[in-house]
Formats: C-alpha cells, structure tokens, sequence
C-alpha cells in the first residue's frame, strides 16, 4: 500500500474518533477527550504500535486498576512516575511566588485520619526517631491563618505507611488545626527515604526502563482554610541523597528543610527523652482565593 494512502486510512479513523465527540453538550469535556483523543492517536503512529504492544498496554492498566484500591492508588503512582502529576501541579501553580510551592499528592493519602491535638503525637507507634515539627501559617500579606486545617502523613523509618502494613492502624497520620496565631506543632517521626511500592506494576516499568525507584526522605502536608488555595506540598530532608533523582520529580527547592538532631533530653514541649531526638520548622504561606 502506498505510503500517501496509509497515512489517509490512519488519519481517517482519528477524524472519526475525534468527530464522535463533537455533540458533547459541556465544552471543556469536549476540548479535553477530543484532544486526548488526537494526541493518543498521534502516539501510536508516531511508535508504529504493534498489536501485541496495544495488548501489553492494556494489560499493565489493567493490572494497575486491579492493584488500586482505597489504601493505594496505583494510578496516581503510574501518573506521578511519568511527571503527569508534577506536570499538572505546575500548570496549576499559584500565581503568587510567596506562596508556598505545591508538589505531588502521592498514592497513600487517606480520608478520616486521627484529629491530633496541638503539640500531639501524629507516629502512634511509627518506627522512627522522634521528630518535633512546628511552624507558623500565614496568607501572602503575612497575617496568621487561624483555624487551618492541616492533614500530615508520613512514611517510618523503613520506607513504609501505615496502609501498606497489614491491619487497619493510623501511624505516622493525623489531622491538626492551627492556632489563633496560625500556630501549629505535633510529633511525629524523622522522615526516612524509600522505595515507591515495589510489587506492583509500576515498579515492573521502573525496573524494565532502567529507573531508580527512590524516594528522598520527605512529609506529606495537606492544608485547607476558608478563602485559600487548598496547599499539597511535602517538606524534604536537607542532604538526603535521592534529592536529585526522585522517582516523581516532587522536589523543589523551597522544600528543602533542615531537620535538627538534638540528645536525649527536655524538648521545647516540656517532654524528656531518653533517646536522640530530631526538629524541624516549615512556616506556610497559603495564597488567597481570588
């Protein structure tokens, strides 16, 4: 056949799929499923896609929905180690460059975590060195942000969350509001780099593609308050050594942190420890809604 038909038979068929959409009453769905359509078209010609590849592909989605459930989100993962997520984090940056930069939801976030008392323990038996975080929440005009809801979730010293351990435990998770003074503190652990989940089929497509699967050491911070930007961001150890290479491309230098290590003894709450002890302060800037 020649080359001139082929390439009418193929743009033929992607005409006809981006045509089928044309009466889809809402136009942003309509923009968005017409132009996934042309670039995923484009994709497989661009490759010359075999059918046994279109088979493969469909397999590994189909393998990672069967993996995803309400403790893990395998698409979230796919979509974080392909710089998806990052990617449509960044188009949808705040405006404003003094607030504080957001990065990757991650898989392992969970609804309904523990509410935690100002200055609490969020590690409820997480493996780790106690850690003693505090900061201060303001808007971008520097006034304190009171009342704000801050959701924490972290990974214990050897790399794993809580829902990946067998059980219905919360650890190294928990739920805070700020004070009158946009105030906040809790407990917890010293975060430890890890491995993204290593049994499933993302980590099939790390290692056939020659990627690191690490992970610098880093917090999870969700925070919400009336009238601001909700803010999804970490905070990542300073010297960790997969800062360069992290499997999701989350990190940001305004993230960076250094985490303090102090010897056993009395912590700013009035606590004795017998066992070395870390901090770490990370103040928030939320951006107002415009």
């Amino acid at each position: 056949m020649a080359v001139g038909e082929q390439e009418k038979r193929e743009r033929a068929v992607t005409d006809a799929a981006v045509a089928s959409f044309d009466e889809t009453k809402d136009e942003r769905l309509r923009e968005i499923v017409q132009s996934l359509t042309r670039h995923l078209h484009a994709f497989a010609r661009d490759v010359r896609l075999t059918q046994e590849e279109w088979e493969a592909g469909i397999g590994f989605l189909t393998r990672v929905g069967h993996i995803t459930d309400d403790k893990r989100q395998e698409f979230i993962l796919l979509s974080d180690v392909l710089g998806l997520s990052m990617l449509t984090v960044g188009i949808n940056a705040p405006a404003e460059p003094r607030a504080t930069e957001s990065t990757v939801f991650g898989p392992f976030f969970v609804e309904g975590a523990p509410e935690v008392a100002l200055g609490g323990d969020i590690s409820r038996g997480a493996k780790g060195m106690p850690c003693w975080v505090t900061g201060t929440i303001r808007d971008t005009a520097g006034n304190p942000v009171a009342d704000a809801r801050i959701e924490v979730w972290e990974a214990d010293e050897d790399g794993f969350y809580d829902v990946q351990y067998d059980g219905d435990r919360s650890a190294g998770r928990g739920r805070l509001r700020s004070d009158g003074d946009g105030g906040y503190r809790f407990w917890s652990v010293r975060p430890a780099a890890y491995p993204i989940p290593t049994d499933g089929p993302v980590s099939e497509l790390m290692a056939a593609t020659d990627r690191s699967v690490m992970r610098p050491a880093h917090v999870h911070f969700k925070v919400d308050a009336p009238g601001h930007r909700t803010l999804i961001t970490h905070i990542f150890a300073a010297g960790d050594p997969y800062l360069d290479s992290d499997a999701v491309f989350g990190v940001k230098e305004s993230l960076i942190v250094e985490f303090a290590e102090h010897r056993p003894g009395t912590a700013p709450d009035g606590r004795v420890l017998d066992t070395a002890w870390s901090s770490v302060e990370f103040d928030i800037v939320l951006e107002p809604l415009s």
